[in-house]
């Protein structure tokens, strides 16, 4: 049986390496930068993109949605609960491709599509190769599984 203690070093438990820096740097950047932008520049990334895709109440979805991916950008960044925050960002990354690039797949082919969403594709990769190894040996999340174990 799982106790409340092991199911937190399960989650923070991480790849004792540095490899996971440089994923970590591009997914918490990419992610701060695409939330503060939907603040910024609400008609063309934040509420408008959002209703020109057709979700309901565009206006509160965009400040939802820019909100996480701040919060969890910021949290990837600097490595804490990676593998907990990736699940948010996965869900976005999700999201997007379904409700933005599968519509250019019908529309206007494969090649338009793979186009499209090459950073979709690599950010998707990014998080999952994160939710598998972790946050790494620069991270709050093998500072804090010093200190559990």
């Amino acid at each position: 049986m799982m106790t409340f203690r092991n199911a937190i070093i399960a989650l923070l438990h991480t790849a004792d390496n540095h490899r996971s820096i440089i994923p970590r740097v591009i997914v918490g950047l990419v992610f701060i930068s695409e939330g503060i932008q939907k603040f910024l520049f609400p008609e063309l990334v934040g509420a408008g993109r959002f209703e020109k895709i057709g979700f309901s109440n565009p206006e509160f979805l965009s400040l939802f949605v820019a909100s996480f991916e701040i919060f969890c950008g910021l949290l990837v960044l600097v490595g804490f609960v990676v593998r907990l925050t990736s699940i948010p960002l996965l869900i976005i990354m999700i999201t997007a491709i379904i409700s933005t690039k599968i519509p250019i797949l019908l529309e206007k082919g494969f090649w338009s599509m793979a186009h499209e969403s090459r950073t979709d594709f690599a950010m998707f990769l990014l998080i999952v190769y994160m939710m598998i190894y972790g946050a790494g040996k620069w991270s709050f999340d093998k500072l804090f599984l010093k200190y559990k174990s």
